[in-house]
């Protein structure tokens, strides 16, 4: 565009130029103003406002070009960023939900995804003694590591606990599996046990398994908390294992 602006000057100056240069040389002629007065002028057209024009358009194209190419084409402004509302009830980004409950086992989930399929979930009892008081709670997630454990859980038990007993698992009339505490916070005492393949099959076949714990205030007596397995094969098959 500048050089086209450049070469339209080109071309209207060098034609003004020349009928310049053309009516200097043209005849005299005389003409009237008033009487007694008389001027010399040029025969033919005067040229002199013609180029002035051209000058004047050639001028205003070159500073067009020139403007923009300084500040380019214009740009339409980007629209304002719009919320787009969420439904009422759904839970949203970073927030933990309750995805359903099978039998006893509920399918907590976070909300990680667009499609809530594609969300982390685990599955999470809260245990109660034989007086319906809450005790315990066990949250239960797959693995994906190579190892001998196809799961993990963790198990929240009352700071009251005597930890040297350690926490004790058993389904239904089976043997029972013993692990320790990992640690203590305010909240309570937890384990952080691994489970194999021959674990959840248990589970998945059992009807019911059965935590045992010591109190410190009472440590010649066994606590034992019952776990209801119903509906933990269909729940567990829904959970996916966790990504690092």
């Amino acid at each position: 565009m500048e050089e086209r602006a450049f070469w339209l000057f080109f071309l209207f100056w060098d034609t003004g130029h020349g009928l310049i240069e053309k009516s200097r040389l043209l005849p005299k002629q005389t003409y009237s103003v008033g009487p007694g007065k008389s001027i010399n002028k040029p025969k033919g057209k005067r040229h002199m406002p013609k180029m002035f024009v051209a000058v004047t358009i050639a001028c205003s194209l070159f500073a067009g070009a020139h403007l923009a190419a300084q500040t380019g084409a214009p740009t339409a402004p980007n629209p304002p960023e719009l919320a787009m509302g969420t439904t009422e009830g759904e839970p949203q980004m970073g927030q933990p939900y309750t995805a359903e409950k099978v039998g006893s086992w509920e399918r907590r989930c976070m909300r990680t995804n667009q499609d809530q399929a594609q969300d982390p979930c685990q599955l999470y009892q809260l245990l109660e003694d034989d007086l319906g008081n809450a005790v315990s709670e066990i949250t239960l997630f797959k693995l994906d590591t190579g190892g001998q454990a196809v799961a993990g859980a963790t198990i929240i038990v009352p700071l009251e606990t005597l930890l040297t007993e350690q926490l004790k698992l058993r389904v239904d009339e089976g043997p029972a599996r013993i692990y320790p505490f990992s640690f203590c916070t305010s909240v309570g005492c937890i384990a952080r046990i691994g489970l194999t393949n021959d674990d959840i099959d248990s589970l998945k076949r059992g009807s019911a398994a059965r935590l045992s714990l010591v109190p410190v205030a009472a440590p010649d007596q066994l606590v034992i908390l019952k776990m209801p397995l119903d509906g933990f094969s269909v729940s567990y098959s829904k959970i996916s294992p966790l990504e690092d």
